[in-house]
């Protein structure tokens, strides 16, 4: 992530001020899924609470782990990461870590949202953080957590308008995503795409489905199958691990790939770009708050293109240059506030 994102986001965490409690000790409960953990010197602990076998999705949880353990080289924090089995497993593993003194326990992702609530009731001075939930959206408002929000819709629109003028070369008016579950994020990020498509190139047809899994890579890859044999010449995945099966579907049928979350330009040079958030950056610079004393639930932070929070990844050198100028032109427009409000909902 760029100097320019690490110094924007410190930036919107310090305008925070506030006192961190401690967080409470106790005997620790039996964790319901795996752990990793880490030692390091500092008296400051931080758990993740992940879903089982997510660590590795080359996207959205793959960053969160990097922070933390970005956090636990540079700021010397005791690091945990328990992983969930299934949504069951949620508040078991946050009353554990609650339960063992952690300071800040993070949640990853939009699923997690009913169980930080819950959690963070019981342990009114242990700080929560969680990634793609809106603080005021969770039941009774908790003051001790913290949520993390990024303008993914901002992205999308780049990336769709990008993926539109691709396939105008290509001599289709169709492109299409592959989602996990309908959640907000996921949701913005494909509201976005659509409405740049169809700035691009008026007309453009754009398909979505949701695949209802972030890990089965044969689902995602199915629907991305289905939509390429109705015509779309650009698959973009907005589902985590699963989504890379959507991204198989595109190399093999020869049509563009569009990742998510991570730069996934390593796959090969069929991915035309990737639609990136500094979700790293955030649980870094999140966990960096509370050890600074600049930490405050009770609200949401959120990053867009103009902080870098959001942004393209590398584009493929197969692309069309032109194309690629004119997205550029586009993103810049965005950072300055020159585009009109950009869709959040598919309707």
């Amino acid at each position: 992530m760029t100097t320019r994102l690490l110094q924007a986001l410190a930036a919107a965490l310090v305008t925070v001020v506030a006192v961190v409690a401690a967080g409470c000790g106790g005997g620790g409960d039996g964790n319901a899924g795996g752990t990793t953990e880490s030692t390091a010197s500092s008296a400051l602990k931080v758990g993740l609470v992940a879903d089982a076998g997510e660590l590795n999705d080359n996207g959205f949880n793959e960053l969160a782990y990097n922070g933390l353990k970005r956090a636990e080289r540079e700021l010397g924090i005791q690091g945990r990461v328990v992983e969930a089995n299934s949504a069951a497993d949620y508040i078991p593993n946050m009353t554990s870590l609650a339960r063992q003194g952690y300071d800040l326990i993070i949640g990853v992702g939009f699923a997690q949202g009913d169980a930080i609530a819950a959690t963070a009731k019981r342990f009114p001075n242990t700080s929560f953080a969680i990634v793609d939930v809106d603080q005021s959206t969770l039941k009774g408002k908790p003051k001790n957590v913290q949520g993390l929000l990024f303008r993914e819709q901002q992205v999308g629109y780049l990336v769709g308008y990008l993926a539109a003028l691709e396939a105008k070369r290509a001599g289709a008016k169709s492109i299409s995503a592959v989602g996990g579950f309908k959640e907000p994020p996921v949701d913005r990020y494909i509201a976005g795409y659509r409405a740049g498509a169809e700035a691009a190139v008026p007309g453009t047809k754009v398909r979505w489905g949701y695949s209802q899994d972030w890990e089965d890579q044969a689902k995602c890859k199915e629907l991305a199958l289905n939509q390429i044999a109705a015509g779309s010449k650009v698959v973009f995945q907005v589902a985590g691990g699963c989504g890379l099966g959507a991204l198989s579907a595109a190399k093999d049928e020869r049509v563009w790939g569009i990742g998510v979350d991570a730069d996934q330009s390593f796959l090969g040079p069929y991915v035309l770009t990737s639609a990136l958030k500094g979700v790293d950056s955030a649980v870094f610079l999140t966990i960096k708050s509370l050890q600074d004393g600049t930490f405050e639930g009770g609200k949401s932070v959120s990053f867009g293109i103009d902080q870098d929070g959001v942004g393209l990844g590398k584009v493929s050198p197969k692309a069309n240059k032109a194309d690629v100028a004119a997205v550029e032109k586009v993103e810049q427009k965005l950072a300055d506030g020159e585009v009109p409000d950009i869709p959040t909902t598919l309707g």
